[in-house]
């Protein structure tokens, strides 16, 4: 299946909000516990590819779900045992969290705009000059837009689209598949569209330090379910159930 086939499965994924827990079915007793961004869909995909990834090293986990930024601060103070994926650059600036080296799911972002402006962004470059506003926390765009200058923050997907409807930003800068969900949910598809992909980031698993011992174990589990197609098979059957 396609990348944008499997996005555009995922328009009808609705989000639970909140600090909500995912559990292995192992046991009650979680072994580790784990931070990820709230309300995201790309992160809710990876919740249950990481559980079942775990359960297959026979450990039980627990994932809550965070701001941005909190999910960043409980996992770089070991407050959690880490996060459940993130962009490669993140590893570079939390030194004290470890970037399991290969990425288990990928993430596209997209420029979004009001249709009438008929605003064309083709690739990056063509942000300059407009006003944009990303989701606080978010490494991917803000990446993106750290040369830029006209960058507003938003707390959330839903803030962000409203203010492109209202006009008082040109641009919400945001993951693909949670622009098309939040579009669908405020019936602003007819009004907002999407640009081409402008980046694909691939996004990785990262362990505080405190747990180093695990990234091997961890790695190589990920390998292995690449190499024999299991990887394949347990994200689509995560996007599956999203979908229900």
């Amino acid at each position: 299946m396609s990348w944008m086939n499997s996005l555009l499965l995922l328009y009808a994924f609705s989000i639970t909000a909140g600090a909500a827990a995912i559990k292995t079915t192992m046991g009650n007793k979680a072994d580790i516990e784990f931070a990820a961004i709230e309300n995201l869909v790309d992160q809710e995909i990876g919740k249950l590819i990481l559980t079942d990834i775990y359960q297959k090293l026979g450990l039980n986990i627990q994932i809550m779900s965070f701001s941005g930024n909190r999910a960043q601060y409980e996992a770089n103070l070991g407050q959690k045992a880490g996060e459940v994926m993130r962009i490669w650059s993140y590893g570079d600036v939390n030194k004290n969290l470890i970037r399991v080296p290969t990425p288990y799911y990928s993430i596209i972002t997209s420029a979004f705009s009001l249709k009438k402006n008929a605003i064309t962004i083709n690739n990056i470059s063509d942000l300059k000059g407009y006003k944009i506003t990303r989701l606080r926390g978010i490494k991917h765009t803000k990446n993106i837009t750290k040369n830029l200058p006209f960058i507003s923050k938003s707390s959330s997907s839903q803030s962000m689209f409203k203010l492109v409807q209202q006009g008082n930003v040109d641009i919400a800068l945001t993951n693909y598949m949670d622009g098309m969900e939040v579009l669908k949910q405020l019936k602003l598809e007819d009004e907002i569209i999407a640009s081409a992909p402008l980046a694909e980031q691939k996004l990785y698993h990262y362990l505080h330090k405190d747990h180093h011992a695990l990234v091997g174990k961890v790695d190589n589990m990920i390998k292995k379910l690449k190499s024999n197609g299991q990887l394949a098979e347990i994200t689509a059957a995560a996007e599956h159930a999203l979908l229900k």
